[in-house]
């Protein structure tokens, strides 16, 4: 398909109807005791997850997004009773999330606000009680960019980082469609058992249903394990309301790749298995930061976003291969251990996929960017897929059952 197809394609084309009473709105007791579609050259089974590790080959790899979820909930109110609420999204000053989180006076990060209109130029205030005293944090907003505020956060204590405030008085953001406020439990439930770089606003919920005891069945079995970081912005909820996929526009997230993993993704023999809709969209925007190295290996770091219809314009393809040593040869010149960049991409069918052979999935919204994902990669069987879930009592989004989808092989057109 051309681009022109691409970006045309009607958004009703991937709505199907999801009841209420199919949205998990808990997790199960046991995570690894959810159920596993199986999908793979059209046929479709079902499993457990704990049967994973049989269901993959030998020498496999599998790659997991190592991102854990911020306290990124501010509940502020103002003197007179009005609650302000607000999300943080992304750090703005400094830009790079482990700096920011590190600091010990003052910050600066994109947020979505709450209840603004009852928010004029006062700044907000908040007491937070800590086990080492209580420590004022205050909030003011130094600029709006579209539906984004940028908020000031400074504190009256510097014995504390600003990560450590966070925890100390946000809350967890579980996703709106759970229609419940977060519990104690969601602390640990609405984490995966490797997350350990901070900074999502929601959880790769594909790696929730991961437990020790399969970590290792994996080992046994021999297959191999890596991570990237795609730290997940809140427009993972965000529908597609245009009528075509041309108008959506997509939200930017940072992606974290160490070299190590670079290397691993260059000179791997087996087969590719993906955790999730994220670590997809990071592998496949491996494939055009280094296509945009390849060209022109001088780059900095900033040019090397993936703006959302790359993929899609016509320019002179490399192999995977050239791509991933492009990224390395950038990472010589630099000095750098790790690559760090945004993007932006969206995957829609007609995409190409350079990476992956299977993708370890939940069950997405209708007519969301995720489930064009899913369009893209095993094509309208997507709707057979969904249809036999549906039909056979799986339960569905962040706390529901998983998919492994074997991608359609087919030609296609970039």
């Amino acid at each position: 398909m051309k681009k022109e197809e691409i970006v045309h394609l009607p958004i009703s084309r991937f709505h199907y109807h999801l009841p209420e009473e199919k949205i998990a709105r808990y997790p199960l007791p046991q995570r690894d005791a959810s159920r596993l579609l199986l999908y793979g050259e059209g046929e479709i089974g079902s499993a457990i997850f704990t049967d994973l590790p049989e269901q993959l080959p030998e020498g496999s790899l599998l790659l997991f997004n190592n991102t854990r979820v911020i306290h990124a909930r501010l509940l502020f109110r103002k003197p007179g009773g009005a609650r302000i609420e607000i999300f943080c999204l992304t750090p703005s000053r400094p830009a790079d999330y482990a700096v920011n989180f590190q600091q010990h006076q003052s910050c600066t990060w994109h947020c979505m606000t709450g209840n603004a209109r009852r928010w004029r130029e006062e700044p907000l205030v908040m007491r937070v009680p800590t086990e080492k005293g209580e420590v004022t944090l205050q909030a003011e907003r130094v600029a709006r960019h579209g539906s984004e505020t940028e908020i000031r956060f400074s504190w009256d204590d510097d014995r504390f980082t600003f990560n450590e405030l966070l925890e100390a008085a946000g809350r967890l953001p579980i996703p709106p469609y759970l229609n419940r406020p977060s519990e104690e439990k969601d602390e640990v439930t609405y984490q995966t058992v490797y997350s350990r770089i901070e900074g999502s606003v929601a959880a790769p919920t594909a790696g929730l249903h991961f437990t020790p005891q399969v970590m290792e069945q994996l080992h046994t079995r021999g297959i191999k394990t890596a991570e990237v970081t795609l730290h997940v912005g809140a427009g993972t909820f965000r529908p597609v309301k245009s009528e075509t996929i041309a108008d959506h526009e997509m939200h930017t997230e940072f992606i974290s790749v160490e070299r190590e993993t670079i290397e691993m993704l260059l000179h791997h023999q087996g087969k590719l298995i993906v955790v999730g809709t994220t670590s997809l969209r990071t592998v496949e925007s491996l494939y055009y930061i280094g296509r945009k190295l390849y060209d022109r290996p001088d780059l900095q770091s900033h040019e090397l976003t993936v703006m959302q219809w790359e993929p899609y314009e016509e320019k002179k393809m490399i192999t995977p291969a050239e791509a991933l040593q492009s990224i390395l040869t950038y990472l010589d010149r630099t000095g750098e251990k790790r690559l760090m960049a945004d993007t932006q991409i969206i995957i829609a069918p007609g995409y190409r996929f350079h990476y992956p052979d299977a993708l370890l999935t939940n069950f997405h919204q209708p007519q969301s960017t995720l489930l064009l994902l899913i369009a893209a990669f095993v094509g309208d069987d997507w709707e057979k897929i969904y249809d036999y879930a549906l039909r056979e009592g799986f339960r569905f989004l962040s706390y529901g059952d998983s998919s492994l989808l074997w991608k359609k092989i087919k030609e296609e057109c970039n």
